[in-house]
């Protein structure tokens, strides 16, 4: 039975504060903080326990080995030498951003009747390009099953970041649905990540009908004001689209052929006159994860505590709930060790819609494999890690060693 699953990526004991996110706020304003891989890491699992409390299948992959020594040998370069700015890039433990992992297209929408996925490439920004290799790996093996296709990245210099561009409209996950890719056009201070050529690349990949895949303009706007991806600005669930006013280039236009391709779209519009667009970054609003809750329940959006304690923002959601909207729940979660660092509730998770028998049960998350996930965090993460620290010999060999601790605890030694 298909059923959607969110796989959450576990905050590796690398998390740190280097500002690398050219056109991230949130990390551009935090650089040089100090992290705290523990804590951060420990939120992630509270996250993934309270959505299993509300019945939704969880997954979670395994942070990357970290810090890359071998992406810097390819520069010339060791963990000793490198210049703090190729060391920071080393020591990132950005794919605990899951959203950014892959392109993922359920089997009712594609021509051969596979869930594909293809890995994304991240080349935008120096930290993330070295992401695609130890993240394929993974994803072939949660994956491996002949129900999925998982493919390589688009190449350079074509952009991809994901599912955080990546939205799907149905009548239920287990539907056939319509796939709506974002893109962004460059110009400006901040980069656009997703490209249009790369996002056609995906579309063809997963065989999916022409007539029912769109390529849709993220606004200028939006990048420029810090909503690096379409995530931070929209996000869709089943049949309802819940965006802000300044999200798409042509909002018109945009709105007009989601509604030709999907005429029981329900679009949930914030005005930017309610809440505005820096308010809706710096909450990350639409950085929830908008999902629909066992047993008619309606559906149910998981936020970040930010958004309660910002009020315009929180005084346009209690209104919404109170009325006849689809969004009937609302559920505050704290990940502000993420949130500090450019990432909300929806960056940590990548959707797969697929039957749960045909995924490495590895990958797969219950109470008690929670539990021993959050031993193995408490016993080994790094309490507090300052910039400073990313040049220590001794740390780097903690964080290998915390890693390698987790896979055993797991049984997935070979993706050591």
């Amino acid at each position: 039975m298909l059923t959607e699953i969110n796989f959450d990526g576990i905050i590796g004991p690398t998390h740190n504060y280097a500002g690398l996110s050219r056109g991230n706020i949130a990390s551009a304003s935090h650089a040089g903080d100090v992290s705290q891989p523990r804590a951060a890491a420990l939120q992630g699992i509270e996250k993934m326990r309270h959505n299993l409390a509300l019945g939704l299948p969880q997954g979670f992959f395994m942070p990357l080995d970290r810090p890359d020594a071998a992406w810097l040998e390819t520069l010339g370069t060791s963990l000793d030498n490198a210049e703090p700015h190729l060391r920071a890039q080393a020591w990132s433990a950005s794919s605990m951003w899951a959203a950014n992992a892959a392109t993922v297209s359920p089997a009712p929408d594609s021509g051969d009747g596979k869930c594909h996925l293809t890995v994304a490439n991240l080349v935008t920004m120096p930290h993330r390009s070295h992401e695609w290799q130890g993240t394929l790996a993974q994803l072939r093996l949660a994956f491996a099953h002949p129900a999925f296709a998982v493919h390589g990245p688009i190449p350079a210099p074509f952009g991809d970041e994901g599912a955080a561009n990546h939205m799907r409209l149905c009548n239920g996950h287990d539907q056939s649905g319509v796939e709506i890719f974002v893109y962004g056009v460059g110009g400006g201070r901040f980069p656009a990540r997703q490209h249009l050529d790369a996002s056609k690349a995906l579309a063809r990949h997963h065989r999916l009908d022409p007539a029912r895949t769109l390529f849709i303009r993220q606004s200028d706007t939006a990048i420029q004001g810090g909503a690096f991806h379409n995530d931070v600005v929209a996000v869709a669930n089943e049949h309802v689209l819940f965006t802000h006013e300044t999200a798409f280039e042509d909002r018109e236009g945009a709105h007009a052929q989601i509604r030709a391709a999907f005429p029981d779209v329900e679009i949930v519009e914030v005005p930017a006159s309610a809440v505005s667009l820096s308010d809706a970054i710096k909450s990350y609003l639409f950085n929830a994860q908008l999902v629909s809750l066992p047993d008619g329940g309606g559906m149910g959006l998981v936020l970040p505590t930010e958004a309660r304690d910002t009020p315009s923002v929180w005084n346009w959601l209690e209104a919404h709930v109170a009325g006849n909207g689809p969004i009937r729940r609302l559920y505050p979660v704290d990940v502000r060790q993420s949130m500090a660092n450019g990432g909300g509730p929806a960056c940590l998770r990548l959707r797969v819609v697929a039957d749960p028998a045909t995924v490495d049960p590895r990958f797969v998350a219950d109470t008690a494999k929670l539990d021993r996930i959050a031993d193995v965090i408490a016993a080994h993460w790094p309490e507090a890690i300052a910039p400073s620290d990313l040049a220590s010999t001794a740390l780097a060999a903690d964080v290998v060693r915390a890693r390698r601790a987790l896979l055993d605890a797991l049984d997935l030694g070979e993706l050591g």
